[in-house]
């Protein structure tokens, strides 16, 4: 058997199966239920730097006015 035959063989079979169970162990890893927490974190990445409300309506509110601004010039 020549070696092309031979990885070909291999490739078709075993190496599909190990991918197949490699895949599924990331899937099982990622939704973890111990994982949900780093889920969380990498989810809030785009709004770690947006700046906090305090809730309340001001008229003077540094927050309210930063976001009708982008708001006019968008």
């Amino acid at each position: 058997m020549d070696t092309y035959s031979f990885l070909r063989e291999f490739a078709d079979s075993w190496f599909l199966i190990a991918l197949f169970g490699f895949f599924l162990g990331a899937g099982i890893w990622a939704y973890w239920p111990g994982q949900r927490q780093a889920r969380q974190d990498a989810a809030a990445i785009p709004f770690r730097d947006e700046a906090k409300s305090c809730g309340k309506s001001c008229a003077n509110c540094v927050a309210k006015s930063d976001v009708l601004k982008g708001l006019a010039d968008g």
